[in-house]
């Protein structure tokens, strides 16, 4: 199960969080539209084409907490599903301890990081936002 899935490193360590993994978005633009979600007060199937969040997090009460809330769209790839991430903002490099992070976690954000990159920097460049095209270059180059 998706829910499970997105537990699994915090489960190996005896934690959780208290908070479901993602909810629906967007048809009456509700906060936790329904009828879909990622958690386990929901049931509903998804389908191709459904917008949810995607919020893995983890609070340490009384200490810290730390969330990724990013919107990615369910698709069909013949007989696969995947979700695509939606969301164009790069992760806070100031936020990220590298040296907790497997060679696997470092591939995936320098890969998402340049997913941005590649996506948002056009649009900034047509729009001649050369600053920020800069800050965007320092902020998804390589871990």
């Amino acid at each position: 199960c998706i829910r499970d899935s997105a537990r699994r490193w915090l489960w190996q360590k005896g934690l959780d969080y208290g908070h479901g993994t993602g909810h629906g978005v967007g048809y009456y633009l509700n906060v936790h539209e329904g009828p879909h979600g990622i958690s386990k007060y929901r049931t509903h199937p998804l389908s191709p084409g459904f917008l949810t969040s995607n919020e893995p997090g983890y609070y340490k009460e009384g200490a810290f907490g730390i969330r990724i809330e990013n919107i990615i769209l369910l698709e069909q790839k013949n007989e696969w599903f995947n979700f695509r991430n939606l969301t164009m903002v790069p992760y806070c490099r100031n936020l990220i301890a590298r040296e907790l992070l497997s060679e696997v976690d470092i591939k995936y954000i320098n890969e998402f990081h340049q997913l941005v990159f590649d996506t948002v920097s056009p649009i900034l460049r047509e729009n001649n936002h050369e600053y920020a095209i800069e800050w965007l270059r320092k902020e998804t180059a390589p871990l």
